[in-house]
């Protein structure tokens, strides 16, 4: 078995939390936590890490380069979160609850042919919610 971690910096652990919860219908493994947390689909599988801006760790022993300082390079430059859901029409309505910027309101993408939408989040990164194909 393999599994991705993604992981993104963000400005409030629990703030973010809250708003990828509300997106995707998920649940969390640190309720309130304010350095990292894990957002997880309802069958325990992890779709996304939150760790904090800056160092971590009971010394601040984690110094990972990239959590490091927002201030270097652009938040989000090279990376965009894609999801799958197979609520679609649910997750645009919660989404349109969010009140974040919508960069893409849903179509059919070019590239699966099914539909998507894009907003960005709290921290500016861009959140791409894709349709599931039918089984």
């Amino acid at each position: 078995m393999k599994r991705n971690w993604p992981i993104i910096a963000v400005t409030d652990v629990a703030r973010s939390a809250g708003w990828y919860i509300q997106l995707l219908e998920a649940q969390q493994t640190h309720p309130g936590e304010t350095i990292f947390d894990q957002i997880l689909d309802m069958d325990g599988t992890v779709l996304l890490c939150l760790h904090h801006w800056g160092p971590s760790g009971p010394r601040g022993d984690h110094n990972w380069p990239t959590l490091l300082d927002p201030t270097k390079g652009d938040v989000g430059n090279g990376l965009l979160l894609w999801f799958v859901v197979d609520d679609f029409d649910a997750a645009w309505e919660r989404a349109q609850t969010l009140e974040s910027p919508v960069q893409e309101e849903p179509n059919t993408d070019n590239g699966t042919g099914m539909r998507a939408f894009v907003i960005q989040d709290l921290d500016g990164y861009h959140v791409a919610v894709n349709e599931a194909r039918p089984h």
